[in-house]
């Protein structure tokens, strides 16, 4: 995925539970993705946000 902030940058999250940090995935029955935990982005533009529903939820 990209950093929805805006700079473009390339975001790629592990989803394989041997893969250490990892994340998990749901898909609710509207077709909207929830991701857990938190992404932060600790180079760049140093985004840190959740993905739920669908909804990109800022944490400042």
């Amino acid at each position: 995925m990209r950093c929805p902030c805006g700079c473009g940058q390339r975001i790629e999250l592990p989803l394989l539970d041997e893969a250490n940090p990892h994340w998990r995935l749901r898909i609710d029955k509207e077709g909207r993705p929830t991701l857990s935990p938190s992404i932060w982005l600790r180079d760049g533009c140093r985004s840190h946000f959740f993905v739920r529903a669908g909804r990109v939820i800022w944490v400042w």
